[in-house]
């Protein structure tokens, strides 16, 4: 029976069975429970619970729709019906509520409830709506509001969908069969709780046998053994989700789970072939390469990873082998020196080994390799060898020229022996002190040598091959000039001696001690005593004191200044060396006049001026008066000169531009009284001659006037004429002086048509000027009009 006719028996059972007045407004929907009778027990639940039989109830408060109807008529929902409704069309039925007159809509009248669209459970599941019934006339509730849900039944309209797609997983190699993998999952929109619509089960669709799947959980697990990444690294599983419990009809999605075979340490390095041979020159610097060898590892990364090490050589310390850890390349490198000439062949047994070795994979092993190095050795053109790495030579500082001091001696290693020539790097010899024989090695001396100025030379001799010059080698060679005894002493220092008048015979005045550059073996041993030809007249004496000093002593009870105030003393100091040297030092001696203490108070000019009775204030106040007469004798030579004549031309008027300064401001445009200004603008005006500041006039002559000149009709014509004649007046001058002058005059021209407008040119006229005429040029000389225009009363006034 479909859900429709269940719903008019609904209609139909509440209208013969529920109508009486006041039961409430219903939403009619036959129910599927059991019946109530009066029977008794009749079987027992799936939980053992036994069953009641009952009699048939009605349930109003929930409908049931199935989604995405596709039929051509609206979905009968149900009915709602009021125990106030008679049939006369007074009641007004109301529906409120999700998606209430949208997708939900009911028939006024009748109650009847239709679904206008097609639902989607996954989209709302439920819809929970509000029915009231109302007067049609007056709008008043005649029941309270009913609340009741219509349930979307689902159908199976969502395929399974997997949470990603692809998957990314690993797993190591040559791992067991079971072994997970990776776990893929899909989910159904459709509900869950009702029917197998959204019941899932897991299938494999490709990668197989490889690997299975959990149909229940989704879990990947291996399914083959021993897969080796080597053969094949990635693989590509293709999972189905299918709901409906994969039964058949159920709908199904797919996804690609991509596994790759991680690396594990189950193939040991393996070198390519057994023998290696090298060939390198005796030249080869140590840590130098001699040569890679590379075994090879089917892993990768820390499982390909190798050491190599040498096992066996007859060459012992000759050869290290390191390991290249980037490349897993074994590099030969060289430890002690090769020579062609002593060894030309050596044999090496070199093992690698991976680093990280599984012990899941020891039977599969041994994870090492050994092989044979050979390493040939070449002859190379080797530069000559020295005996020593250096030589130390003596010479003393007394040796002649071209004496022999030592030898140095280098071959050629190689087999042909070639001859060695030997010269000396000039740049370690800048002086040329020595030479070495070019063909026995033999170093001598060119220049007399001073152990006192150097006493040691570090020079460098070459060995250089006759056939290949190119080939050559050094060695460094120390000289030591030893010493002779070939300097006098001297006194250690020049000393300042002094012996007081009232000094006392044997009084010690000074100790003296020598210094002296040679450096003899035992020791300095200085000897000292007074000169021969001064020890009969001495008036002092020296005592040696046997420990490289000695005393100056006095020999008389006073000295005297006056008489004498310096004594030379001459000293002989002689040392102990053999061949023994001396010389004769002189020391001064000044004699002071000094206190009853024997502190020095005067020497030499001092304590002469002392007897003369002249202390040193006097000396001073005698030099500030002679320097005070010189001063006046310049100053009386100053006055005399500035008596001598002034010149013709003071000096602060010496200006040749004869620029006079007045000092004088004027009273301004309105004075007319102060100065006569017109002359400086009328050439007509006669100027009043000035007799000139600069010099004495022996005579005096009247300034010429010369007529004015006619103006041209250029327009400075006026102003050309009137300097030029004013430069002939200054030529004829005979007052003017006997150098160029400037002379500067103020002349703005003959005027125009309209004459000058200017107050100040009216000054030189005699008779008064008529402005009238300013008043007949228009408003814009109305204000001038008004100030010079008008009659004779109005200005007076």
């Amino acid at each position: 029976m479909d859900r429709r006719k269940v719903c008019v028996l609904m209609v139909l059972w509440a209208m013969a069975h529920l109508g009486s007045p006041g039961y409430g407004l219903r939403a009619l929907r036959r129910t599927t429970g059991v019946r109530r009778g009066s029977a008794g027990l009749s079987g027992e639940d799936a939980n053992g619970v036994p069953l009641r039989r009952s009699k048939r109830g009605w349930m109003w408060n929930q409908f049931f729709l199935l989604e995405e109807y596709t039929g051509k008529d609206l979905q009968y929902v149900g009915k709602l019906h009021s125990d106030s409704d008679r049939g006369d069309g007074s009641v007004r039925y109301v529906l409120n509520g999700d998606g209430a007159g949208t997708i939900f809509k009911i028939d006024e009248k009748s109650g009847d409830i239709h679904a206008t669209k097609r639902l989607d459970r996954e989209e709302k599941a439920y819809y929970i709506l509000h029915a009231k019934a109302v007067n049609r006339f007056t709008n008043e509730a005649l029941e309270g509001e009913s609340e009741f849900i219509i349930k979307i039944h689902d159908i199976n309209d969502n395929e399974p969908r997997f949470t990603k797609d692809p998957y990314m997983a690993r797993v190591p190699e040559m791992s067991d069969i079971g072994t997970s993998v990776i776990q893929v999952t899909a989910t159904d929109a459709d509900d869950a709780t009702y029917g197998n619509s959204a019941r899932v089960v897991y299938s494999i669709l490709e990668g197989q046998p490889y690997f299975s799947v959990d149909p229940e959980t989704g879990l990947i697990k291996t399914a083959l053994p021993g897969m080796d990444r080597e053969v094949k690294e990635k693989y590509q599983v293709v999972i189905q989700a299918k709901d409906m419990a994969g039964q058949m009809g159920g709908l199904s999605g797919t996804t690609t789970v991509s596994i790759t075979l991680s690396d594990v340490n189950d193939n040991p390095p393996r070198f390519n072939k057994t023998l290696y041979e090298f060939r390198v020159s005796e030249s080869t610097e140590l840590g130098g390469s001699m040569g890679v060898i590379q075994a090879m590892d089917a892993d990768i990364g820390e499982n390909a990873e190798m050491d190599y090490r040498i096992i066996g050589s007859d060459g012992p310390g000759m050869f290290d082998i390191v390991t290249n850890r980037s490349t897993q390349a074994g590099i030969v490198v060289l430890r002690k020196p090769l020579d062609f000439e002593r060894k030309r062949q050596y044999s090496l047994r070199v093992q690698v080994e991976n680093v990280h070795i599984n012990p899941r994979f020891f039977s599969m092993g041994p994870f090492r390799d050994e092989a044979t190095i050979k390493i040939i050795v070449e002859d190379m053109d080797e530069p000559p060898v020295f005996e020593r790495a250096s030589y130390v030579m003596e010479v003393k500082e007394d040796a002649a020229r071209n004496t022999v001091i030592g030898s140095v001696s280098a071959t050629d290693p190689d087999d042909k022996k070639s001859l060695i020539r030997y010269t000396i790097d000039r740049r370690t010899d800048m002086d040329r002190v020595f030479n070495v024989h070019a063909g026995n090695g033999s170093v001598f001396i060119l220049r007399e040598l001073d152990r006192e100025e150097n006493a040691w030379h570090n020079i460098s001799v070459i060995a250089t091959e006759f056939n290949n010059p190119r080939l050559f080698s050094r060695v460094p060679v120390y000289i030591r000039v030893l010493d002779v005894n070939d300097n006098a002493p001297t006194f250690a220092t020049n000393y300042e001696t002094f012996v007081c008048e009232n000094a006392k015979a044997n009084q010690r005045i000074q100790t003296v001690s020598a210094t002296d550059p040679d450096d003899p073996i035992e020791g300095h041993r200085f000897l000292f005593h007074l000169a021969q030809e001064a020890a009969g007249k001495a008036n002092f004496s020296v005592r040696d004191n046997k420990d490289n000093t000695a005393w100056i002593l006095t020999r008389r009870n006073s000295y005297n200044s006056l008489q004498k105030s310096i004594y030379h003393v001459p000293v002989v100091i002689s040392d102990g060396a053999f061949p023994q040297q001396s010389s004769t030092n002189t020391l001064t001696i000044r004699v002071c006049t000094c206190d009853r203490e024997g502190n020095m108070k005067l020497c030499n000019a001092e304590a002469l001026t002392a007897r003369a009775g002249l202390s040193t204030g006097a000396l001073v106040a005698i030099l500030l008066c002679v320097i005070i007469l010189l001063m006046i004798v310049v100053l009386f030579a100053a006055l005399r000169r500035q008596r001598k004549k002034e010149p013709l031309i003071i000096s602060k008027e010496d200006v040749r531009d004869n620029v006079v300064s007045y000092n004088d401001e004027g009273g301004g445009e309105e004075d007319t009284q102060a100065f006569d200004i017109g002359t400086l603008r009328n050439p007509e005006a006669i100027e009043e001659s000035k007799q000139r500041r600069d010099i004495v006039p022996e005579t005096f002559f009247p300034p010429v006037r010369r007529p004015v000149l006619p103006p041209t009709r250029d327009n400075n014509g006026d102003v050309r004429d009137f300097i030029n004649q004013r430069l002939q007046d200054n030529d004829s001058d005979p007052t003017a002086p006997p150098y160029d002058s400037l002379a500067t005059y103020a002349y703005e021209g003959n005027g125009s048509v309209a004459e000058s407008l200017s107050s100040l040119e009216s000054v030189t006229t005699e008779g008064d000027q008529d402005y009238n005429y300013l008043s007949e040029w228009g408003p814009r000389f109305k204000k001038l009009a008004d100030m010079y225009g008008g009659d004779d009363s109005d200005r007076d006034s």
